[in-house]
């Protein structure tokens, strides 16, 4: 008696709607001490750089991507931690439009074609990949591309400037990719902190404002929200993409000598109801509280 049976509803709404996937070799393994707080590992095994190796829980499993199940206002809770601070590929967790509908050739929905990305999380990159297009010489932060990130994107469906964008492509990669810095905007920092270890991660998503919180403590904020709607996804894999400022572009899969693993535990997704009452002044579209 007395309980909030809407929270109840969304405590329930973070763990029924996960869906499991994984390629051959690789485990979604539920090692929950306690029914009642769900907890997972997911992990990938040691492998060459001729196969795909991917472990995931999403809420959007063969879903199109116009009926993704998150809209603003929305918070992700959830604790993590990781194999290692240098696991070859990307891992992470968040809210995506899975604009990658393909996995870039690697295993991804077939029937779910590529679009521009919508995206807040915490994602890690190994060095391989770029993720970012940015103009270095426009932040005084420096390009959040790989490592450990927190990380927003928001894109429109169609933009003018991806014709010619697309025409400049055969002879100019590095004019492709400033028209697409254009059309995709984005924000983000790269965290230092000791991943191998337990820390709480918190994602707030508003209409106009997202932030991202590691302990408790608020760490990064920008008013670059994405578009709905959104899926979350938590994954641990061994691909890479860039896109370098110099124009080159690069995909595929890495080698991994070691078995990796990334666990979660105490997941909630939930409305927000309670929008920040902070706001970002000034010109800037963002606000870091890390030096």
């Amino acid at each position: 008696m007395g309980r909030d049976r809407s929270a109840d509803s969304r405590a329930k709404m973070a763990y029924t709607k996960l869906i499991p996937r994984f390629t051959s070799g690789a485990q979604v393994e539920e090692i929950s001490q306690d029914s009642r707080l769900k907890a997972y590992r997911l992990s990938i095994p040691a492998g060459a750089s001729d196969t795909y190796r991917l472990a995931q829980l999403d809420d959007y499993a063969k879903t199109s991507r116009g009926r993704f199940p998150l809209r603003y206002p929305i918070q992700l809770r959830l604790s993590a931690r990781a194999s290692s601070d240098a696991i070859p590929g990307t891992w992470g967790f968040g809210l995506w439009n899975d604009p990658f509908g393909l996995s870039l050739g690697f295993g991804g929905d077939p029937f779910r074609l590529p679009t521009l990305p919508n995206a807040v999380w915490f994602f890690g990159a190994s060095k391989e990949s770029y993720l970012s297009f940015r103009d270095a010489s426009t932040t005084q932060r420096g390009v959040a591309a790989n490592g450990f990130l927190a990380q927003t994107f928001r894109s429109p469906k169609f933009h003018p400037l991806l014709i010619p964008a697309g025409l400049a492509l055969p002879f100019s990669r590095t004019m492709t990719r400033r028209f697409m810095g254009k059309v995709i905007e984005e924000a983000g920092i790269r965290l230092s902190m000791d991943v191998t270890q337990w820390h709480r991660y918190q994602l707030d998503w508003h209409e106009n404002e997202v932030l991202f919180s590691v302990d408790d403590t608020q760490i990064f904020e920008s008013r670059i929200s994405p578009h709905p709607p959104l899926g979350l996804v938590i994954w641990i894999d061994n691909q890479y993409a860039a896109f370098t400022p110099e124009g080159k572009i690069g995909f595929g899969v890495l080698a991994n000598p070691e078995p990796a693993w990334l666990e979660v535990k105490d997941i909630h997704v939930g409305r927000d109801d309670n929008p920040p009452t902070t706001t970002t002044s000034g010109a800037s579209n963002e606000r870091s509280a890390l030096p």
